[in-house]
C-alpha cells in the first residue's frame, strides 16, 4: 500500500513538474511547441505540416492561434493574436522566397484585395530584399498583433516595418489555406487534420 501511494506521489510530481514546460509536436524532425504566449496571451497550436516542393522538404510550418479553428472562414476570422512560424529545412534565396510569397499572394487574392494591400505587399518585398537568404535552421515567424499589425522575426530579431492592416495578415495566411494554397497537402494540417 505505501509503495503504490509512493509511486502515485512520484507520477504526481512529475507531471506538477512537466506541467508548466511547453509542449512539442514533431514535424520531419522539427519541434513546435503546442503553446506559446504573443503579446501576452497563449496561442495553441491549431495545426503544422511540412512545405514539399517537387521532392525537397522546404520547411516546417506552424499556425497558431488563441483557440483551435478547422475552417479557412475561421481561422481569417479569429480575433485576437496569431503566428505563422516557418523553420527552413533547406537554404532558399531571398528572391525565390519573394517570388513564391508573391505568386501565393496573387494566386489567393482577387484584384480587390491586391489593391487594398498593395503598399504592405511592397514593404514585405523590400523586406526580402534586406535578407540575403533564409538558411536551413533558420526561424521565421509571422504575427498578427491587434492594435499594431503584421510583424515579421527572422531567428527572433525583427526584419521588415509593421503593416497595419488585417486585410494583409489575412491574405498572407491564404497562401497556405486559401482556395490555391502552396502545398495543397499541407492546407489540411494546418486546419488541425490529424494524420
Amino acid at each position: 500500500m505505501k509503495k503504490t501511494t509512493r509511486i502515485k506521489s512520484l507520477l504526481a510530481a512529475a507531471l506538477f513538474a512537466f506541467g508548466g514546460q511547453a509542449m512539442a509536436l514533431e514535424v520531419g524532425g522539427v519541434h513546435l511547441d503546442d503553446n506559446l504566449q504573443l503579446a501576452s496571451k497563449p496561442l495553441k497550436l491549431n495545426g503544422a505540416g511540412l512545405r514539399v516542393k517537387a521532392i525537397f522538404k522546404v520547411y516546417a510550418m506552424g499556425l497558431y492561434l488563441p483557440e483551435k479553428k478547422t475552417t479557412v472562414a475561421d481561422v481569417l476570422a479569429a480575433p485576437g493574436p496569431r503566428r505563422i512560424a516557418l523553420v527552413m529545412m533547406r537554404d532558399i534565396s531571398s528572391d525565390d522566397f519573394g517570388q513564391s510569397f508573391m505568386s501565393g499572394l496573387n494566386n489567393n487574392s482577387d484584384k480587390g484585395e491586391k489593391t487594398k494591400i498593395l503598399n504592405q505587399t511592397m514593404q514585405f518585398g523590400e523586406m526580402f530584399a534586406q535578407i540575403p537568404g533564409l538558411k536551413k535552421g533558420d526561424v521565421l515567424t509571422v504575427d498578427w498583433i491587434p492594435g499594431q499589425g503584421t510583424q515579421c522575426q527572422l531567428n527572433g530579431k525583427k526584419i521588415g516595418e509593421t503593416a497595419p492592416d488585417l486585410a494583409f495578415y489575412n491574405a498572407i495566411l491564404k497562401i497556405w489555406i486559401g482556395d490555391k494554397p502552396a502545398d495543397t497537402a499541407l492546407k489540411p494540417k494546418l486546419l488541425g487534420e490529424a494524420g
